[in-house]
């Protein structure tokens, strides 16, 4: 059996959750047009009859211009360049090979582990336009496989998994029979809130929102989850509830859908915000937020 370790590397907004969730066949890390919507390091777990794959998500390498961006990139080079089989370096083909790319490739030169780029949105553009870009890749850096995908459409990511597995040693299964992940149910339903929140208020919404889910109880037919949001201003507290609570009661809905069709049970969401300073356990959102380390 194949086995190993696979990271996702590149600038935000490329797709690297979309395609860890188009392999996974499951909605597992959260995505959305806000730039560095991943915070954490997700690892997705592909088992078939010949391989089992750990997929690490890692947040997007960018030029920071605060701490949590200072803090997202370390993240990223710490579990996205060392101690994996092969690295996947997502460019969004649609936009071209930019600076950002660039300045990653940069990094990956010190690797000694394989890359992969992955010409990532290529439904956005038109097929001529692709080799021009390849051969501008291969000039730059040099790319054990050149893979042009679309994982929004899931297109071509069989081909993807079908070149990994020869890269990835022989072994023994890492994790048991349908382990998906090594975050925590109650993790990704607090996520699910924190997309919905960023796809609806973008650029209102800063990195600084969080979520958290306070309780949890799980019945025969029906999970109860309540969902904390806190907020570090007192003003995005007013734009996330809304008019007479409007925006709330929307995102709630939106989540709450996608909520149980991960669980797949009936789902009773109740979510709330408040502000940091309004709030018990200032420690633990630090830590979420990734601007204290969890000791």
């Amino acid at each position: 059996m194949k086995v190993g370790f696979v990271s996702l590397v590149g600038r935000p907004n490329v797709g690297k959750s979309t395609l860890l969730n188009s392999l996974l066949h499951f909605h597992l890390a959260i995505t959305s047009p806000v730039a560095s919507t991943t915070r954490n390091v997700i690892q997705g777990i592909y088992e078939d009859e010949d391989a089992q794959i750990v997929f690490v998500d890692t947040p997007g390498i960018h030029k920071p211009n605060h701490k949590l961006g200072s803090l997202l990139n370390k993240k990223a080079y710490q579990n996205g360049l060392d101690g994996v089989d092969v690295i996947l370096f997502l460019v969004d083909a649609s936009k071209g090979i930019g600076k950002g790319d660039q300045f990653i490739l940069q990094k990956l030169k010190a690797s000694e582990v394989p890359v992969f780029l992955i010409l990532n949105k290529i439904d956005q553009m038109k097929k001529e336009k692709i080799l021009p870009i390849i051969q501008e890749a291969k000039d730059l850096y040099p790319f054990k496989e050149v893979i042009p995908i679309s994982a929004l459409k899931k297109e071509n990511t069989n081909t993807l998994l079908k070149v990994l597995k020869e890269y990835l040693p022989d072994g023994e299964k890492m994790y048991q029979d349908g382990e998906l992940t090594n975050v925590t149910t109650k993790f990704i339903m607090a996520e699910l809130v924190r997309e919905k929140l960023l796809e609806r208020l973008r650029d209102e919404v800063p990195h600084s929102v969080t979520c958290y889910v306070e309780d949890y109880e799980e019945e025969e037919n029906l999970v109860h989850i309540q969902v904390l949001i806190v907020v570090d201003r007192a003003h995005l507290k007013k734009i996330i509830i809304g008019k007479n609570g409007s925006m709330l009661k929307e995102v709630g809905c939106l989540a709450r859908k996608d909520m149980e069709h991960f669980l797949g049970k009936k789902v009773f969401l109740k979510t709330y915000v408040k502000t940091i300073e309004n709030w018990r356990d200032e420690e633990k959102y630090l830590i979420e937020l990734g601007l204290k380390e969890d000791e």
